[in-house]
């Protein structure tokens, strides 16, 4: 009987694979988990739009004027930014 609990106290308490080095290895097998998926879904997005500016011109331009704030050469371009004290 004490050996039985000697055991299972080290394997709790002092083994290199103890409760709560699990513990903490299942929380970060979680968060790394929830960052593929955050990950595989931003490279969804950028997938779908790569596709939309190769295939469709006009989206070209506004990615261009949007993104990089690029014009046309008979056109003024004001840029607002919106007030901080609301």
């Amino acid at each position: 009987m004490i050996a039985a609990i000697a055991f299972v106290v080290w394997m709790l308490f002092f083994d290199r694979n103890d409760f709560f080095q699990q513990q903490q290895r299942r929380t970060e097998l979680k968060q790394l988990k929830e960052g593929k998926q955050y990950f595989q879904e931003q490279i969804e997005q950028e997938q779908q739009l790569a596709d939309e500016l190769k295939n469709n011109p006009a989206s070209i331009e506004k990615f261009a004027r949007e993104k990089y704030l690029m014009k046309k050469d008979n056109e003024d371009l004001f840029l607002i930014q919106p007030s901080e004290n609301r």
